[in-house]
């Protein structure tokens, strides 16, 4: 089989990159031909005949459609505004961020050799001249504020879809669950496609770009470019634990003052935090979950594109195989496009019991096509014989070994997401066992939940021990960096089905709000009792991820360090590892706390609304909801500080104070802490949550004894979704970019701690 020649590798990654835009934009369109504002609507009679996409449809039980699509709007527009002002308060803060940041990095990086201008020796071929120290400072800059820019773009790009669709797959959902199922799906899929397209085009033109200042010296321009990921993935940090505290503010005060104490709907307009739970799930679970992917297939890139500039491919100059990362991530666009056809185009939804197997249906498509992408591009990209950097030797690999390093992440996805599903699904035992456990309270209900949440952590460990093995034993760090890609190639399906969730738990609440029949509610709750198992789904993706992309930046920070070996009998790495193990603990502390302090704020405020606006309980009048937004905006800001600061500033004191080994234990310690509390956080709090919905939905005869609303299985249920909501939303999300983001960090960084690190010990020795 013959190689792919230069020019076909430069051609193939930017069109693959269009064709997923273009496609996004197609979906966005046909999402766009169902018309939520009454004006411009045809009325065929007066009977309440509204415009759908397929011609008219009357409405239900005798309900006014021109008043319900009017109503639709109204809270459509709201939600949309109150997204738009958090995002825009939030991005003015990280603005001042970046460009603080991005002048840490230039004096970091500068002043290791003096913000010396002149060539240097380069770090892993001293007979070879590399471009300055400023150089590379100033293009990690560049690459950092690009990095950063593209994160931003990619969160607030999912919010404006998510908020454009949450009505109109309210309004398709009076036709059944298969019109409303395909509108929150394509939605999904436009942000999927818009993020996974627009994160490779980004990198492949930053590439390019620098490669015509860096000419030959590709390991000066592949570690410059590592300042992609850290840009991408210090947004994210800020996006989820923001946009988490934010969103769980709203939804603990709704749900106790409203669901406990007032016996009301979830989504109740009566409810003066309904409009502020509603934004919250676009700015925390769209936005948030957005940055956060685009960050770890960010840096997976950066990490395998860094390993290997270092190795053989980067040594030769041989673009195709270099590229062979870009061009994994080029063929996932294709197989996720043709994976979204099957729910979309070839498969017809005809009832409730089809959501969930169409949505599982698409992991396992885009995995099996994926795998035999994954060999068409290995065998006509890379040489059969090639040699790698392992930790100053060199290892030689065949490109067979690279399929198998991509595919153990690919598959190893697959089983995570799995067994997401079965503890986290009320359609299984482990979720129907948690329901059961209210009939004894609350507190039986908690101990279950952590129980799963405990246990639910086992088969992902296993899953990424064996990918991790796999990868390291063919073909050392690089290996392991192509099973994180391989994880994140079917990302675009990923997403699409991730944001699925919130944008008809949305829709949900618009229904509820609006006013619509019984019916339509009941639609929209399946739709979003599936969109909490796959979001779930979603995470676990994320974190196991995160925990192959930490690995992979570890070995690059190590090897650009120069550490031979990681020795954990050695005092200055065991410190690190203790202290590593601790921060997943105290950084959950304080995103916890922040949660229960503003969930405080708006519980006082719904209650006291309730108490002293007349008419209120009995619908006659209207809610200040401006009030609790407003709580909500302000915590998240405030409170969001502190937990990024944790991560952003101890590998700086770290590396600078103590060294490049203590920093290698604080890294390690982190990575093994962090995965394990982030996949029993999500999973206990993914558990509740559709435990809850399981007595509420009452669809078996177990659910009806356990129910109905109001009951007290009920309200112990409650009680438990509120106390797993910051864990899954909130603290469990956000513990997946501390591990990535402190290692990407650490390499950006490892230059300035390689030459002046270790000052505290110094003073000692």
């Amino acid at each position: 089989m013959h190689r792919l020649s230069s020019p076909v590798a430069h051609a193939l990654i930017p069109v693959a990159a269009l064709i997923g835009i273009a496609f996004a934009l197609y979906q966005w369109y046909l999402v766009s031909k169902i018309k939520v504002s009454v004006e411009n609507q045809t009325h065929e009679n007066g009977n309440g005949n509204v415009n759908g996409e397929n011609g008219t449809h009357e409405m239900e039980e005798g309900v006014d459609g021109r008043d319900v699509r009017k109503k639709c709007a109204e809270i459509q527009e709201a939600v949309s505004i109150g997204a738009n002002s958090f995002l825009f308060t939030e991005y003015k803060y990280l603005a001042y961020f970046m460009a603080a940041f991005a002048v840490v990095i230039f004096l970091f990086l500068g002043s290791v050799h003096n913000f010396s201008t002149h060539k240097k020796p380069c770090a892993y071929d001293e007979s070879k001249l590399c471009h300055s120290p400023v150089a590379n400072a100033v293009f990690t800059c560049i690459a950092f504020i690009l990095g950063a820019l593209t994160s931003v773009l990619s969160g607030y790009l999912g919010m404006k879809i998510a908020t454009y669709a949450n009505a109109r797959t309210t309004l398709e959902a009076q036709k059944g669950v298969g019109p409303a199922f395909i509108v929150a799906y394509r939605s999904g899929a436009v942000m999927g496609f818009l993020l996974s397209s627009l994160a490779l085009l980004v990198l492949y033109i930053a590439i390019n770009v620098f490669k015509a200042y860096f000419h030959d010296d590709w390991e000066g321009l592949y570690d410059s470019i590592t300042g992609y990921g850290l840009g991408g993935s210090s947004v994210a940090l800020f996006g989820r634990v923001g946009g988490g505290i934010y969103t769980k503010a709203a939804d603990v005060g709704a749900d106790l003052v409203g669901k406990v104490e007032r016996n009301i709907p979830e989504d109740d307009p009566r409810n003066p935090a309904v409009i502020a739970d509603n934004v919250g799930d676009n700015v925390g679970d769209i936005a948030g979950m957005g940055s956060d992917l685009f960050g770890s297939y960010a840096e997976s890139s950066c990490a395998a594109l860094f390993v290997a500039s270092i190795s053989s491919f980067g040594i030769n100059h041989d673009f195709p195989a270099m590229m062979y990362p870009l061009l994994i991530s080029s063929m996932g666009i294709i197989v996720c496009l043709i994976t979204t056809l099957f729910v979309t185009d070839f498969q017809k939804m005809k009832g409730i019991k089809d959501i969930g197997p169409a949505l599982k249906n698409q992991i396992l498509i885009s995995t099996v096509l994926m795998t035999g992408g994954v060999a068409l591009v290995t065998f006509v990209t890379l040489p059969v014989h090639f040699t790698l950097f392992d930790f100053g030797k060199e290892k030689h690999v065949k490109n067979w070994h690279l399929f198998f390093c991509v595919c153990s992440g690919l598959w190893a996805g697959l089983v995570i997401g799995y067994t997401t599903e079965y503890y986290t699904s009320n359609a299984f035992q482990p979720v129907k066992d948690v329901a059961n456990s209210c009939k004894t309270g609350a507190a039986t209900n908690v101990i279950f939940g952590l129980a799963l949440g405990y246990k639910s952590v086992i088969i992902p460990i296993f899953a990424i021990a064996v990918a991790i093995y796999v990868g390291f034993a063919l073909a050392a760090m690089y290996g392991i960096a192509l099973a994180a890609l391989g994880m994140l190639s079917t990302i675009a399906t990923g997403l699409s089905i991730d944001a699925y969730g919130p944008i008809s738990d949305n829709a949900g609440g618009i229904a509820e709000m609006a006013g619509m029949p019984h019916s339509v509610r009941e639609t929209t709750d399946a739709l979003d009792a599936a969109g909490n198992t796959t979001a779930a789904i979603g995470k676990g993706f994320a974190i196991g991820s995160a925990a192959l992309v930490s690995l992979a930046l570890f070995g690059a920070y190590v090897s650009r360090v120069g550490l031979d070996t990681v020795n954990v009998l050695n005092k200055k790495v065991i410190i690190g590892l203790l202290v590593g193990a601790m921060l997943p603990y105290w950084f959950s502390a304080l995103t916890m706390k922040s949660v229960g302090s503003a969930a405080l704020k708006m519980v006082e405020e719904v209650r006291r609304q309730f108490n002293d606006i007349p008419g209120l309980m009995e619908g006659t009048a209207k809610p200040d909801y401006a009030t609790c937004v407003k709580i909500s905006t302000d915590a998240s800001i405030k409170k969001m500080i502190a937990p990024g600061a944790l991560v952003m500033v101890t590998p700086l004191i770290t590396g600078t104070f103590f060294g490049t080994e203590t920093l290698a234990g604080l890294l390690a310690g982190a990575l093994v802490s962090g995965v394990q509390v982030a996949i029993s956080a999500s999973n206990s709090g993914g558990a509740w949550d559709n435990a809850k919905k399981y007595i509420e939905a009452g669809a078996s005869e177990h659910a009806q004894l356990l129910g109905p609303k109001g009951s007290e299985a009920h309200k112990a249920a409650v009680i438990g979704d509120t106390i797993g909501d910051p864990l899954k939303d909130t603290s469990g999300p956000s513990l997946n970019i501390l591990v990535k983001l402190m290692a990407v960090e650490s390499l950006v960084f490892a230059p300035f701690f390689k030459a002046h690190g270790g000052r505290f010990f110094k003073w000692f020795d």
